[in-house]
C-alpha cells in the first residue's frame, strides 16, 4: 500500500469513527446533507484564498478540509446504501478518462485551446444527453447549479445558452450590451428622487437593471475569455491592499481615520496608487527607475 493509500484508508476509518452510533462524536452525527453543504462550500473558497495568497502550507491544509468534506458526504451517503467513497473515486475517474479521449485513447491528439474546450464541452453535452434518453425533454440550462457564486452561474448560463447560437458574436457586441444596461439602470434611478435614493431601498426596477447590469458584465468577461469571479476576488485583493495602506499612512501622520474628509481620503488614494505603480514599475526593471 502506498503513502497516498494508507493515509487515504486511515481518513476514512477516521470519518467512520467519527459517525459511529455508539462511540462517535455527537456534533458529526447530528450532521446531515444540509448541514454540511455551507461548510464544503467554505472550504472550497478557502483552498482559493490559499492560492490567491501563495501560501503553499495553507494550500497543503486546505486542500485537507476540502477532502475531509468529500468523505464526511461520501459517509453519510454509504450510510443511506447510496453509494461509498470508493463509488466516488471510480465515477470522477472514469469521467476524466471519457472526458479526455485525446489523451487515453488508443490514439492520442495534442489539442489545446478552443480545440479542447470544444471537445470538453462536446463531450459534457454527450454526457447530458445520455443521461436524459428516455427521460422528459428539460431546459438547455438545466442542471446549472444555484449555489454557485452568482457571477460565476451567470457565466455559465451564458456558455450554456451559447451551445444552441443564443449569444453575441464577438465580445465588442457585449460590451454594448453593457452600456445599454447601464443607460437602463441610470433611467430606472432617474425615476427616483433624490431624497428617496437617500433615505430608501432601492426599488425593484433599480435592482432588477443593476443585475442586468452585472449579467452583462458577466458574459463580456466570458467573451473576453477571462473568469469573472476571478477578475472581482482579483479587485477586491486589490482594494482591500491599498486600503490598508491608506490606513497606515494615516495612523503613521497621527490622523483619526473618522475625521478624514472625502478630500483627504481622495489624496491617500491618489499617492498609494502612485505608490503602487511606482513599485510595479520598479519590479518590472522599468528604465530610469
Amino acid at each position: 500500500m502506498s503513502a497516498a493509500e494508507s493515509a487515504l484508508t486511515a481518513l476514512l476509518e477516521v470519518m467512520a469513527r467519527l459517525r459511529d452510533p455508539q462511540k462517535g462524536c455527537r456534533w458529526d452525527l447530528a450532521q446531515d446533507f444540509r448541514s454540511i453543504a455551507p461548510y464544503t462550500i467554505e472550504e472550497a473558497y478557502e483552498v482559493a484564498d490559499a492560492i490567491e495568497r501563495d501560501d503553499a502550507t495553507s494550500l497543503r491544509d486546505e486542500l485537507g478540509d476540502l477532502l475531509f468534506q468529500v468523505v464526511f458526504h461520501a459517509r453519510m451517503a454509504q450510510e443511506r446504501a447510496w453509494f461509498d467513497f470508493a463509488e466516488v473515486a471510480a465515477a470522477i475517474h472514469d469521467k476524466l478518462v471519457r472526458r479526455h479521449p485525446h489523451v487515453f485513447s488508443a490514439q492520442p491528439q495534442a489539442l489545446d485551446g478552443p480545440a479542447l474546450e470544444t471537445l470538453w464541452e462536446e463531450q459534457k453535452a454527450r454526457e447530458r444527453a445520455d443521461a436524459k434518453e428516455g427521460a422528459e425533454q428539460t431546459s438547455t440550462l438545466a442542471d446549472v447549479p444555484l449555489a454557485l457564486p452568482a457571477l460565476t452561474r451567470a457565466a455559465k448560463l451564458g456558455r450554456r445558452a451559447a451551445r444552441v447560437g443564443f449569444d453575441w458574436e464577438q465580445a465588442a457586441h457585449v460590451r454594448s450590451k453593457v452600456v445599454e444596461e447601464l443607460a437602463e439602470l441610470d433611467a430606472a434611478l432617474a425615476q427616483c428622487s433624490s431624497a428617496e435614493q437617500a433615505t430608501q431601498a432601492p426599488s425593484a426596477n433599480v435592482v432588477e437593471e443593476f443585475g442586468d447590469a452585472l449579467f452583462a458584465l458577466a458574459n463580456w468577461g466570458r467573451h473576453l475569455r477571462l473568469d469573472p469571479e476571478a477578475a472581482l476576488r482579483a479587485a477586491n485583493q486589490k482594494f482591500e491592499g491599498r486600503f490598508r495602506h491608506m490606513e497606515s499612512l494615516a495612523r503613521s501622520r497621527n490622523l483619526t481615520l473618522q475625521a478624514l474628509s472625502a478630500q483627504a481620503w481622495e489624496e491617500l488614494w491618489l499617492e498609494v496608487k502612485e505608490a503602487a505603480a511606482a513599485d510595479t514599475k520598479k519590479s518590472e526593471g522599468h528604465p530610469g527607475v
